[in-house]
């Protein structure tokens, strides 16, 4: 009796611990889902608003990744936590550090309006306007802005990288705000 009443706790623990994990969500807003905002989700997301820790394809107006989550969000408004992989979209916002791409159809070309890292971005930040708290990739767009830069090349119509001297520190560092083009190494 007591090797079935282990056996028994043990698959409630281990179906438990499955039940974290869920394949697919579907999400009217967060609080009106499938499953609940804090279930993490390995697999599809299609919503009008979701937000879920997520390792998934998330297709949706508003798709917003919880925590360190990765996939590829396809929407108007992709929001995240901390983000790797790439954020598709008119807007795309990640608090924290992104590793991938952020970008988006606007204007005929893969542009966004606005791309904003506000930690580490490691990649590729393509839209009208591009900020990263700190860069090590690259930049295209109207105007890009790098708050401090490791490894990185803006190009774009206006590009500032503060932390760069004006032409002194050439051929490693261009200047704090340059057209056309500007770089840190």
């Amino acid at each position: 009796m007591k090797k079935l009443l282990a056996i028994v706790i043990s698959a409630m623990v281990a179906g438990g611990a499955a039940a974290e994990t869920r394949p697919f969500n579907l999400s009217l807003v967060p609080d009106t889902a499938v499953y609940n905002r804090t279930e993490r989700i390995e697999g599809l997301t299609l919503s009008i608003w979701g937000e879920n820790p997520q390792t998934a394809l998330a297709v949706g107006i508003v798709n917003g990744s919880t925590g360190a989550s990765a996939g590829l969000s396809l929407g108007v408004l992709n929001y995240a936590g901390s983000y790797r992989g790439v954020q598709w979209g008119l807007v795309n916002y990640t608090e924290q550090n992104l590793s991938g791409w952020q970008g988006g159809f606007g204007f005929g070309i893969a542009v966004s309006a606005l791309n904003y890292t506000g930690g580490d971005l490691l990649g590729l930040q393509t839209g009208v306007v591009n900020y990263a708290g700190r860069l090590s990739g690259l930049q295209i767009g109207l105007v890009n802005y790098a708050a401090t830069v490791d490894d990185g090349v803006q190009i774009g119509l206006v590009n500032i990288m503060p932390q760069n001297e004006w032409f002194t520190g050439l051929p490693d560092a261009l200047a704090p705000g340059m057209i056309l083009v500007n770089w840190r190494f």
